[in-house]
């Protein structure tokens, strides 16, 4: 069974929203509890107000969060009516949030240098966990994965963070390697020494990184994107198999060994 999650309703203020990319956002919270308490991997689920048949919450994960001001930043694309009101939400609009939910990333004792692999809004989540491997002056090297060369995002945040190596795939070849990141992500782990590879996004591309890793013998681990109906646990929505039995994405994850997931 999973442990009971001791994430709490918190009060959030939007502070402010702006464009990414072509269709994705990315938005500032006033929430001073959450931007203290959250870790890289770790999400949130947000009340968006606007449409009262909509009840449950929308899981967002964040890109960076700063203690001193109380302020967490998200990006997102717009994928459905919730995404969209959220986008549209005016500056100084109330609402809640339960928070901080699920187990983030780990780092592994002893880790020198780390490949991190985003794809699609999976580049989100992984850009706190390169804001902690700097802080922790473990070299990394990233792949972000895009549908075309519009949908690269926070690069210029990645390379000032101190990226050793940038890599870019985009599906329909208008920057870098065409293709998905699995493209170039079987010649890093062959030829360089990761300790650690970290990978966020679509799941075929979780699972091509995962075997890729497998079979190069790179510890990898995923944070996985599931429908999540509640966020701690209750509702049993976001199970998943694993070799460990059913597991709740919301409590036991999002971020699990890629080795760990039944693929």
């Amino acid at each position: 069974m999973s442990a009971p999650s001791n994430a709490r309703v918190l009060p959030v203020t939007i502070l402010g929203s702006e464009p990414l990319a072509p269709g994705f956002m990315r938005t500032s919270l006033a929430c001073p509890d959450l931007a203290c308490q959250i870790q890289p991997g770790q999400f949130f689920n947000i009340s968006v107000p606007g449409d009262a048949r909509e009840l449950l919450r929308i899981p967002m994960s964040y890109v960076g969060a700063d203690p001193s001001q109380g302020t967490v930043e998200i990006a997102f694309r717009i994928v459905g009516n919730g995404t969209r009101r959220l986008a549209g939400l005016p500056t100084g609009t109330r609402t809640d949030l339960i928070g901080p939910l699920g187990h983030g990333w780990r780092y592994p004792e002893g880790m020198r240098r780390a490949l991190i692999v985003g794809g699609g809004s999976g580049v989100a989540p992984v850009m706190a966990l390169a804001g902690r491997l700097a802080r922790m002056d473990v070299e990394f090297h990233v792949v972000q994965g895009a549908r075309t060369s519009r949908e690269v995002i926070y690069e210029n945040e990645i390379r000032a963070l101190g990226a050793a190596r940038f890599e870019v795939t985009t599906d329909d070849g208008s920057r870098g390697t065409k293709g998905f990141p699995t493209a170039v992500v079987g010649g890093l782990v062959a030829s360089e020494c990761y300790d650690q590879v970290y990978a966020c996004g679509p799941q075929p591309m979780m699972r091509g990184i995962a075997e890729l890793c497998r079979k190069a013998g790179v510890p990898c681990m995923v944070s996985l994107e599931t429908g999540m109906g509640c966020g701690f646990g209750a509702c049993a929505t976001c199970a998943i198999d694993t070799v460990n039995g059913k597991r709740g994405v919301c409590v036991d994850g999002p971020v699990f060994d890629a080795e760990e997931v039944i693929w």
